[in-house]
Formats: structure tokens, sequence, C-alpha cells
């Protein structure tokens, strides 16, 4: 009687494993030939910590956006984040340091100009402007001030569900910054690059996309 109870219970747990496997390989292939629908929107973001030594740093970046077209999206973001660097002093249990927070938002536009790996990878070109207020604190001294940006990116989503994807910023080709602190002049900076093989990879930022 054992014996059998215990193949009993070994039969369903294989079938239970194997109803699970199949179920996980229908949701990777329904990332198979993805198409963008107008009206349909999507969460991305993405969240970076890196703490120890003499620098701490969070930050946290989420957008919304919504597909005019099976090509064409646009949205809002958020940025919040804060850096603390520390000295040798300042470690040694004495207050010395640098310590920046930073809070903006902004708004896009994205262009999906082209489709890979049946239709899993998908390239995109996107505009963004935005406001940032920024605030340095120096020991006992405080500094803030307020910059407008603008900038065209190339990035790309890789889809390993229907709903759910990586998404990769490769290369920044235009940025605009444009800085007014409280103390102290303004500042206006301008970057073009429109040779991507130099930075493609360079420092890709990675994040996450989910598509309602």
């Amino acid at each position: 009687m054992k014996t059998k109870i215990t193949a009993i219970l070994a039969l369903l747990a294989f079938s239970f494993a194997s109803a699970q496997q199949k179920e996980v390989e229908q949701e990777l292939n329904s990332a198979k030939g993805i198409q963008f629908e107008k009206g349909d929107m999507f969460i991305e973001g993405s969240i970076k910590i890196s703490t120890g030594g003499t620098n701490d740093y969070y930050g946290l970046s989420p957008q919304f956006g919504y597909f005019l077209n099976d090509k064409i999206a646009i949205g809002g973001k958020l940025s919040f984040s804060s850096n603390e660097v520390k000295n040798a002093s300042e470690i040694s249990e004495e207050v010395n340091g640098t310590k920046t927070n930073q809070f903006g938002v902004g708004a896009f536009a994205r262009y999906y100009f082209l489709e890979l790996a049946s239709k899993r990878f998908k390239a995109y070109s996107e505009l963004g402007l935005g406001y940032g207020h920024n605030k340095t604190e120096i020991n006992s001294y405080s500094n803030t001030s307020n910059s407008v940006t603008a900038d065209v990116n190339v990035g790309l989503n890789y889809f390993f569900t229907k709903n759910l994807a990586v998404s990769f910023t490769l290369a920044n080709i235009l940025s605009y910054n444009s800085v007014s602190p409280e103390n102290g002049p303004s500042s206006n900076t301008f970057n073009l690059n429109i040779n991507l093989f130099e930075n493609i990879f360079d420092t890709p930022q990675f994040g996450l996309l989910y598509k309602f």
C-alpha cells in the first residue's frame, strides 16, 4: 500500500512539474511576434544602489508611457537620487563630506524604429525634456540649484514574456543642460555625439518595463 501511495504522489508531482514547465514555456513563447497597439501603456524604471567605502548612492527613476500608435509612445517620468561622498576625516568620525539630493520631473516621446529576433528586440530613439532641483551640502554649507535638460537617447527593449521586458539605454546622442545655482553664475552645456560605436556598449543603463 505504501508503495502504491508513493508511486501516486510521485506521479502527481511529476505531472505538476510538467504542467508548470509547459506554462513557463508558453509564457516565454508568447513574447514572439509581440506588437504594440494604440492604447497600450507601460511602466518602466530602474533602481540603483551603491554603498560602501567613500561613496553612497541611491537612485530611482520611474516613468509611465502611452502608445499613440504601434510605433510612437509619449509619457512622463520622475527621478530621485541621493549621493554622499565621504573623505578620510569623515570615515574617522569627523563630519566632513559632500551630499547631493536631486529631484526631477519630465516628459518624453519615444519612436520604435527596428524589430529583431521574432520582434522580441525593439530598438527606439527617445526625446526627453526635464526639470531638476538639486541641493548640495558641503560640511555646514549648502547650495541649491535648478536645471533644465533636453536629450536624445537610443535604447532597446527585450521582451522575455508578452508583458515584461528588460530595457537598455545604450547611447546619449545629444544633450543640453542649463543649471542655475542659488549662489553663483548659471552655466549651459551642450553635447553632441553621432558616433554611436564609441559609446553604444560603454556604460549601458538597465531597467525593467511592464506593458499592459
